[in-house]
């Protein structure tokens, strides 16, 4: 059972996403909050799988709370992903960068609601992995030059080639295919390389391929 914590200033947002979440047999939500410092006591109480965190509210706001909950290492099992108006927001590339697994619009399809909370809750991959990548290569190419991350001197030249093939938002089955490879084998490789970098997943892997230069917008095209 995946565990939810909705949180949102708006009543009828929460309620809109509980009606989606709570008809499906394999997701539960387990509380509501309406501001930030309500939302971090949920998951200190209620330990879900996924926050559902609106980025904009009163008082402690979304990006606050992300930072407070994925720097916790009490809550290292929870994940974490933004609810936003526009994908094209600041505030979005800052909570990834503060620890979210990844980001919803919130007029998304049910189906893409549900799917994206279960691809989280798995930690296999980003939510709307297209847009995400979008909004991170906007916002890095406002960013000074990139200097090398030393975090990096720990990966192999394959690890760097599969953080980089990462970054540039593939799935573990594409790896796998461009560098003719099991997926098991690329899977392995992924999380690998999260382990010697300590990052938390995927969207943190995306983050750090940008800021460290790594990879640059457009490397793929």
């Amino acid at each position: 059972m995946i565990r939810v914590v909705l949180a949102d200033d708006q009543t009828l947002v929460r309620a809109g996403f509980r009606s989606i979440l709570s008809g499906e047999d394999d997701i539960e939500v387990v509380g509501e909050a309406a501001d930030g410092e309500q939302a971090v006591a949920l998951a200190h109480e209620q330990r879900p799988d996924v926050v559902l965190m609106d980025i904009r509210m009163p008082g402690t706001d979304g990006l606050e709370a992300t930072g407070r909950i994925t720097t916790d290492p009490r809550l290292a099992a929870v994940r974490v992903v933004i609810l936003t108006t526009f994908d094209m927001d600041d505030h979005v590339y800052g909570a990834l960068r503060a620890g979210a697994s990844g980001f919803l619009v919130k007029d998304t399809e049910p189906m893409e609601l549900l799917h994206g909370v279960r691809v989280v809750a798995r930690g296999d991959a980003l939510i709307a992995p297209a847009v995400t990548r979008r909004l991170i290569s906007e916002f890095a190419n406002r960013r000074k030059q990139p200097a090398p991350s030393p975090r990096l001197n720990a990966l192999t030249e394959r690890e760097r080639e599969v953080m980089g093939l990462v970054g540039a938002g593939l799935s573990n089955d594409e790896i796998a295919a461009r560098l003719v490879l099991s997926p098991a084998t690329s899977k392995t490789h992924v999380s690998r390389i999260m382990t010697k970098l300590g990052v938390r997943d995927r969207a943190q892997l995306v983050i750090l391929a940008y800021e460290s230069g790594m990879i640059t917008p457009g490397w793929m095209t």
